[in-house]
């Protein structure tokens, strides 16, 4: 059973203010408070867009069920891809995929831009949640800019992925999947920096 991505977004001024070794438990609760049985887990039987968690005070955030998969690996897969495809397109379109996926769906520097830090360091306890990706309202921003350059270049993707990804094992099934998980990363920022909110993944 592969591991899912829970994706949040939050008040970033209200969990920093909160001591850093308690952020993610809030998190936490908000999403599964301990009050509430099985039947009513926001994880279970994802729904489409943004919900708000059903736990007390939860005004702070909000838990964004995803249209194309839940799971954490395709969103892997993706960055993944994107990684074999960058070189093979010009510079107008590398430069917003890269601020776009750099950090969600593709490992990067979050130290300089304080997303690391903003959580505490990966604990080796199996059971506790790790933190898939951290991004800062600044970044989430700058994120929301690169979607709407992003949007009218993807078909020029199409042939650099049909060459580098298609049939490959560990990169997306079809284009137009990979396609659609990348607009729906577009609206999650787009939402995300018209709050003036960060996001943050959990396993």
């Amino acid at each position: 059973m592969g591991m899912d991505l829970t994706l949040f977004m939050a008040d970033w001024g209200w969990l920093g203010a909160v001591p850093v070794e308690n952020r993610i438990g809030l998190l936490e609760e908000a999403a599964w408070p301990e009050e509430l049985d099985d039947s009513d887990d926001l994880t279970r039987g994802r729904g489409d867009g943004w919900r708000r968690p059903p736990g007390p005070g939860s005004a702070w955030c909000a838990v964004y069920g995803f249209t194309t998969t839940g799971a954490h690996a395709p969103h892997a897969r993706a960055g993944a891809a994107w990684a074999d495809l960058r070189l093979l397109v010009d510079a107008s379109v590398r430069e917003p995929m890269d601020t776009l996926l750099d950090g969600l769906l593709r490992e990067a520097d979050r130290a300089s831009s304080g997303g690391r830090a903003f959580f505490p360091t990966a604990s080796a306890d199996r059971w506790h949640r790790h933190v898939l990706l951290s991004c800062p309202p600044e970044a989430v921003s700058a994120k929301a800019r690169a979607r709407e350059r992003m949007e009218p270049l993807l078909e020029e993707l199409r042939a650099p992925f049909a060459a580098e990804c298609e049939g490959w094992a560990g990169r997306p099934d079809t284009f137009e999947g990979f396609i659609a998980l990348l607009r729906e990363w577009g609206e999650v920022t787009t939402t995300a920096a018209r709050r003036g909110w960060g996001l943050m993944g959990l396993s």
